[in-house]
């Protein structure tokens, strides 16, 4: 999993400690989906719930096995996830220079609420999204990745 993590974050990927904490269940609010491709990890999401709301932590998908609908099925999982355990919206952030992640979220119906300068090491601001949830407003009712 912390391999994944450093794949497909690089730079802004969470230690393996981190990694290993979440994944072994010792952060109570965090749950942990993995997408695989017939064995491998290809991608993985993270969100952490507490009360009403949901925050999507990490959310990332091999480049090879991208614009397949791996993102789709974890956002999806997550969102599923969340309304189970009481959440009535889901926030997130997304780097501003990332119009590719942007475009995905705003297609799933998440809107901008605010903006974080430098949020970011390298300096680049943070989009906050936000996407309220109801029954008649989930993206799908896809089973776990």
């Amino acid at each position: 999993m912390s391999e994944l993590e450093h794949r497909n974050l690089g730079g802004e990927a969470w230690p393996f400690g981190f990694v290993a904490q979440g994944v072994g269940g010792e952060v109570p609010t965090a749950h942990w989906f993995v997408a695989d491709a017939d064995g491998p990890l290809v991608g993985h999401a993270v969100v952490s719930v507490a009360a009403e709301i949901a925050e999507l932590q990490r959310i990332s998908v091999d480049a090879e096995h991208r614009r397949t609908g791996l993102a789709t099925r974890l956002l999806a999982t997550i969102e599923d996830l969340a309304v189970e355990l009481g959440a009535d919206r889901v926030l997130l952030e997304v780097r501003e220079d990332n119009d590719g992640a942007r475009a995905f979220y705003a297609a799933a119906g998440y809107a901008v609420l605010d903006r974080r300068p430098r949020y970011y090491a390298d300096g680049t601001a943070a989009e906050v999204m936000i996407k309220h949830l109801s029954e008649a407003d989930r993206t799908s009712t896809a089973a776990p990745a």
